[in-house]
């Protein structure tokens, strides 16, 4: 007997990719390799071209996973944007996510126009593919770096913010490939991608604020999928009205993170993971596109190509936007080697394909190659760089307090304080550090084992503090005033002098 179960090899096959995939990223991590050049690899080895395991020669489905895993990759982004980051990096990151991407995408075209025997509309679109940095691979990367808390930041809103100019130049250069398209043309088609993903961010992620807010959803757990939900409106609602969804998926991401304090903790760690799966799927994808037996013909004129990228229009854009800035060179030149390609300029690239333009197969290789060389060139020498440069620094402890935990049907919150000897609050006893009114140390975590606090119990680094608060705006925001040092209790009303009030009593 045998009964024939529905998308039988599909699904064996996915969950093998995912599993390896897993396998793969943590053996890149204990190796300090990048994870994304080994997905890159499976992806060549079980190919046409490979063992000839499984065959993708369908770009349109290619480009479809691409542009969900972006869409995730990008809300994730947005969610792990804090506002200090803006605040410190809103002018530079700005700066280089629009003027930036154009410098670097009219250099990269002439530099192509130089080295392959291309059209100048072909060098305009490879120079409009590759010129945006990517999220993926910058949150990848920066998460084992010690970056001073600026530049990070600096390059996290870079590489969230950059990628709907990309797609602007490339979806425009291929439609002039398609029609006369005249200057009026480019002007309404950028006003309208966007100022158009501005307003849809802002009114999709007003409305997840105000429905993860309201609803009472009863499991915690639903609220990161009510989260996808509004990325996906945001980005669906904002393409169809031929805007730019790129955008305003990252900025619902962002503000969902800013104004939901009660469940950013559950979200961020649910499409923190969507994220990785994402990341996996896109090199997956583009390791079975690539056919590396074709790939010798155009190595070298691409790699001349790459060169011009990282090495002249990606220091160029860097030092025309941040020079003014006032910002120092050794961090200029630390960003600029910092901008590293992955996910999106695939994606990009898949457009040439699909858009049946007569070269785009020469964009996807030379994109290829770009991809190649950033993540495993740059990737792996941006540590070793800063360290050389003096910027190397500690992990910083300006987020030390954990995400608030929800304890439903009780109107109140579970703070996890982790404890390191930066914190103005380690090495105090209890009482010397009380906390702010309302608040209560139920426990401290101490290795394997709990304690019950006591005025004299000393809190030490290594330790993790369970914090419960009032389920209300402000709460969290004071435990961790309280962890750094910077909480004061409110003053207390100073009693009324004798004859100030009215003598109420009666006779």
């Amino acid at each position: 007997m045998h009964s024939d179960q529905l998308a039988e090899p599909q699904v064996l096959a996915a969950a093998a990719l995912l599993v390896g995939g897993v396998i793969l990223a943590r053996l890149a991590e204990s190796v300090r390799f990048p994870a994304l050049l080994l997905f890159l690899a499976l992806g060549m080895l079980i190919g046409d071209d490979g063992l000839n395991l499984i065959s993708l020669n369908d770009a349109e489905l290619a480009q479809d996973v691409g542009v969900v895993a972006v869409v995730v990759i990008l809300f994730a982004g947005g969610l792990g944007t804090r506002p200090a980051d803006i605040r410190q990096a809103a002018v530079p990151g700005l700066l280089l996510a629009t003027a930036g991407v154009a410098i670097t995408a009219a250099v990269v075209a002439a530099g192509a126009l130089l080295v392959l025997d291309v059209e100048p509309l072909t060098a305009a679109l490879t120079g409009a593919v590759v010129a945006s940095t990517d999220a993926a691979a910058i949150f990848s990367v920066l998460r084992g770096t010690p970056l001073p808390r600026r530049l990070r930041a600096l390059l996290e809103v870079e590489s969230g913010a950059n990628d709907p100019i990309a797609a602007m130049l490339t979806i425009g250069l291929l439609e002039t490939a398609r029609a006369d398209v005249t200057g009026a043309d480019w002007v309404a088609f950028g006003l309208l991608q966007l100022g158009g993903g501005l307003l849809v961010g802002l009114a999709a992620g007003a409305l997840g604020i105000l429905a993860l807010n309201r609803l009472q959803l009863g499991s915690t757990s639903l609220y990161p999928v009510l989260a996808l939900g509004m990325a996906g409106l945001a980005y669906g609602t904002a393409a169809a009205a031929g805007a730019s969804g790129f955008l305003a998926v990252y900025l619902a991401g962002y503000l969902i993170a800013t104004y939901v304090p009660r469940h950013r903790r559950a979200i961020r760690s649910f499409h923190s993971g969507l994220a990785n799966t994402a990341q996996i799927a896109v090199f997956l994808v583009l390791g079975l596109l690539v056919f590396p037996s074709q790939l010798p013909v155009i190595a070298l004129p691409a790699l001349a190509v790459t060169a011009i990228l990282v090495l002249v229009a990606r220091p160029l854009a860097v030092a025309v936007c941040l020079t003014p800035l006032r910002v120092p060179l050794r961090e200029q030149v630390l960003v600029g080697w910092a901008g590293l390609r992955g996910a999106f300029p695939i994606v990009l690239a898949t457009f040439a394909l699909t858009g049946a333009y007569a070269e785009g197969g020469i964009v996807f290789d030379v994109t290829f190659f770009v991809v190649l060389v950033s993540t495993a060139i740059q990737g792996l020498t941006i540590a070793p760089l800063a360290r050389r440069l003096g910027l190397a620094e500690p992990a910083p402890a300006w987020g030390p307090v954990a995400e608030a935990l929800p304890l439903e049907g009780m109107g109140a919150d579970l703070v996890e304080v982790d404890i390191n000897s930066e914190l103005h609050v380690a090495g105090k006893k209890l009482d010397q550090v009380p906390l702010p009114e309302g608040a209560l140390l139920t426990a401290i975590v101490r290795g394997r084992r709990a304690m019950l606090p006591s005025a004299t119990v000393r809190l030490q680094p290594g330790d993790k503090a369970l914090v419960a608060v009032p389920a209300r705006e402000g709460s969290t925001r004071h435990i961790v005033a309280w962890a750094r040092g910077e909480w004061r209790p409110p003053p207390r009303p100073e009693p009324p002098e004798p004859g100030d009030t009215a003598d109420l009593r009666s006779d």
